[in-house]
């Protein structure tokens, strides 16, 4: 680990002194590409100092008291700085562990979720419905912005799927533990006998594609199809064909969007789901060829697992992949999820320790 943090410092230092340069100042495309190395570096560099500084005290306290001939108060003081500086090394030592394992490439992208109602009829697309609001008051305390893709809604104001995108810096690197499904046990509203029913939703995050990773070729690849969009008794909410169906061909994925008025607007948040979809099945697949690694990993589970219950009896939600638990129902569905993904999180990190190990 030494080593590796030697050469990381070194190639902090090297860009350092690049970005004081006038050519690569000038230089906007190259500039951005080392600010972003830059910021990647600055912490491993920062701690990797502060690490140095705590063995340097500690090999300063060793030298002192090998050489002894210190009075009571002087060896007090050297033994308070050898002891200090052996925690300060632990601690940080393990600090740097984690900050070396590998990043997901997809942790800085948007994300596009898609929440759909399972087992459970329309109960379940209620919940899908509390869940969509969840994760909208969660990336609003993020400083995140998300916005519908589309939107299959049902009488009773719940969902039987939606899609909608989260724009924001570490969207994905929060959201990522999501996927899965996430189970609900309360006594719905048209239960007349109070019996407590169990539904089912759901949840699909996936890093947004852009143009760059993934290029489709509309006239070979795609068959868009265009019709009337209709709301949620079956009415018609628009009397022009605004609504857009794309199919992949190739993998015979279809998406359809009808959320806005505008044939153009639909096609292009169509397209944005769609690209996500295909990069997806590309991870997942590459997933499956390192399957040791992908069991390892708390956010890459299968999506068809339960992952999460939540209990309104008891005001409960449990974490099944982790077994953590929380009695804090009302304001988890109120966006505070930070206490669960940071729990998730911890455990991921443990995970890929453990496997680097191993």
């Amino acid at each position: 680990m030494f080593s590796r943090l030697e050469t990381i410092e070194e190639r902090f230092s090297q860009i350092s002194e690049m970005l004081t340069q006038p050519e690569i100042v000038s230089d906007s495309a190259r500039y951005t590409e080392l600010m972003k190395e830059y910021s990647r570096l600055e912490p491993i560099a920062g701690k990797f100092k502060e690490l140095k500084k705590a063995q340097a005290e500690n090999e300063e306290a060793k030298e002192l008291i090998k050489e002894g001939g210190m009075d009571e108060e002087m060896q007090q003081m050297v033994s308070e700085q050898l002891n200090s500086s052996n925690s300060a090394i632990e601690e940080i030592s393990s600090e740097l562990k984690i900050m070396l394992l590998p990043k997901d490439p997809n942790d800085e992208k948007n994300v596009i979720v898609e929440i759909r109602g399972g087992a459970g009829g329309e109960e379940a697309s209620l919940f899908a419905g509390s869940l969509y609001r969840m994760y909208n008051m969660y990336a609003a305390s993020k400083g995140w912005k998300a916005e519908i893709l589309s939107a299959n809604e049902t009488d009773l104001g719940g969902f039987k799927e939606v899609s909608f995108s989260v724009e924001g810096a570490g969207a994905y690197s929060r959201l990522k533990y999501e996927s899965g499904v996430h189970r609900v046990q309360r006594v719905p509203e048209t239960e007349s006998q109070g019996r407590i029913h169990t539904s089912t939703v759901t949840v699909a995050v996936l890093p947004e594609a852009d143009d760059v990773e993934l290029e489709l070729n509309e006239a070979t690849e795609l068959k868009i199809d265009v019709f009337r969009a209709s709301g949620a008794g079956g009415q018609h909410i628009n009397k022009t064909e605004s609504a857009v169906r794309i199919t992949h061909l190739p993998t015979g994925l279809v998406v359809e969007c009808q959320d806005e008025r505008s044939q153009h607007k639909n096609k292009e948040k169509a397209m944005r789901v769609l690209r996500s979809r295909l990069l997806d099945m590309q991870q997942q697949a590459h997933d499956e060829a390192i399957a040791s690694k992908r069991r390892s990993m708390v956010g890459t589970g299968d999506r068809s697992e339960r992952i999460r219950t939540y209990n309104f009896p008891e005001s409960r939600i449990t974490d099944h992949r982790i077994g953590f638990t929380i009695y804090k129902l009302d304001s988890f569905l109120n966006g505070a999820l930070d206490e669960v993904i940071d729990a998730l999180a911890l455990a991921d990190q443990t995970a890929m320790l453990a496997h680097q190990d191993e």
